[in-house]
């Protein structure tokens, strides 16, 4: 396949060279955050692809994006810990007043602030957001926010949240999906002051958080768009979140593949590579086709989302099949590999871990599937 931003990529390539996989494994270790590495990300301008060139970012549509995030993944590294410097800024960009966005957007560009804390889901919510309870109550020329969240990664790493809540009790607004409302939280004055953030251990180095609101106090300056509308001004960053996780997705199958072809081609068992064998090259050939085949949704939807068409659906099929690609590879790899695919020093077994992620956030493969059936094929809902 030719390459897309191929001068992009080959940038990225040489970054990610200065981070190999010993740097990856101490900080798995430890569930230590990389900050060398996105320190030195931002420094070359690439989690600022999207912010516009008024605002000091390089200006560059969602594709280049694809890209940056793709070769990070296949070069062994993980986007994860700061991926969400690129999209959740969007909620400024598109819907923020020209105040919040001359205060912001600069400063994310450069990496002065951090915008990577993307709060929406909540224990008794998950997916289904319009149920969220966490509540803003208008007090004078402040909002003060009361509830609690889950699985909001890089919390503790981020100077800045987009905190999605709601402004109207849901069984008050006359849909569902209103009276929902995006604040933006500054992290640094918030902890201590009416949020506590609580890290969550998982079976990856993901940086993830419960957070507690307990009559926090955020200024009313900081409502993004118009109250009540929040729902809305998500739903694209939504679709961004999708995208580039699905080329995170595309670099993680390129790097499993990678790594098994040629292991296939070194590693002799009975006198022959097991390359040789069929039961050996023929997943790995079935993982190629199936990588493939996801990078071309994944450059379609990114090209929609570009143009500014509407594709939800088209970003939910992306990252469904991108997500399977990349843990059939992983699974593949694994498999070629052996005990030794076991072993830390070859670094598959960190990232089978981390690509496993990919089936059930940012959404699970049943919702999306729902999401077909329901808005794409028109069949009754099920829920």
């Amino acid at each position: 396949m030719s390459e897309t931003f191929p001068e992009i990529r080959d940038a990225v390539r040489k970054l990610c060279a200065r981070f190999p996989g010993q740097y990856w494994r101490e900080l798995d270790r430890e569930r230590a955050y990389p900050t060398e590495f996105v320190r030195a990300l931002t420094e070359a301008g690439f989690l600022s692809v999207l912010i516009p060139e008024e605002y000091g970012g390089s200006g560059l549509g969602l594709r280049a994006a694809t890209a940056v995030l793709e070769e990070i993944h296949r070069s062994g590294c993980n986007g994860g810990a700061c991926h969400a410097q690129m999209y959740t800024m969007g909620t400024i960009l598109r819907h923020g007043s020209p105040a919040q966005k001359e205060a912001y957007l600069p400063k994310i560009a450069t990496g002065e602030l951090r915008l990577q804390a993307f709060g929406v889901t909540e224990p008794d919510a998950g997916t289904d957001t319009t149920r969220i309870t966490t509540f803003a109550k208008k007090v004078g020329d402040k909002y003060v926010v009361s509830g609690r969240k889950i699985w909001i990664s890089r919390a503790e790493h981020s100077d800045l949240m987009v905190l999605l809540c709601r402004t109207t009790p849901r069984d008050q607004a006359k849909k569902p999906s209103d009276g929902m409302s995006v604040l933006i939280v500054d992290m640094k004055q918030a902890v201590g002051a009416g949020l506590t953030i609580r890290p969550v251990r998982t079976m990856l180095n993901h940086a993830t958080t419960e957070l507690f609101f307990e009559d926090l106090e955020v200024p009313a300056e900081n409502l993004v768009g118009e109250e009540g509308k929040g729902f809305k001004y998500i739903l694209d960053g939504m679709n961004a979140e999708r995208i580039l996780i699905a080329s995170e997705c595309i670099g993680d199958a390129r790097f499993f593949i990678d790594r098994a072809s040629a292991y296939a081609k070194e590693r002799k068992v009975f006198g022959r590579q097991i390359g040789e064998n069929q039961g050996v090259q023929f997943p790995i050939a079935r993982a190629y086709v199936q990588m493939t085949a996801a990078a071309h949704m994944v450059d379609d939807a990114a090209a929609k989302f570009e143009a500014g068409v509407p594709c939800g659906a088209e970003a939910n099929m992306a990252k469904l099949t991108a997500s399977e690609a990349s843990w059939y590879a992983a699974d593949m790899c694994l498999q070629t590999h052996g005990g030794f695919g076991f072993a830390e020093e070859f670094d598959i077994e960190r990232k089978f871990r981390e690509t496993r992620l990919y089936q059930v956030a940012p959404i699970s493969t049943n919702l999306i599937l729902s999401h077909v059936a329901t808005h794409v094929l028109d069949l009754p809902k099920s829920f």
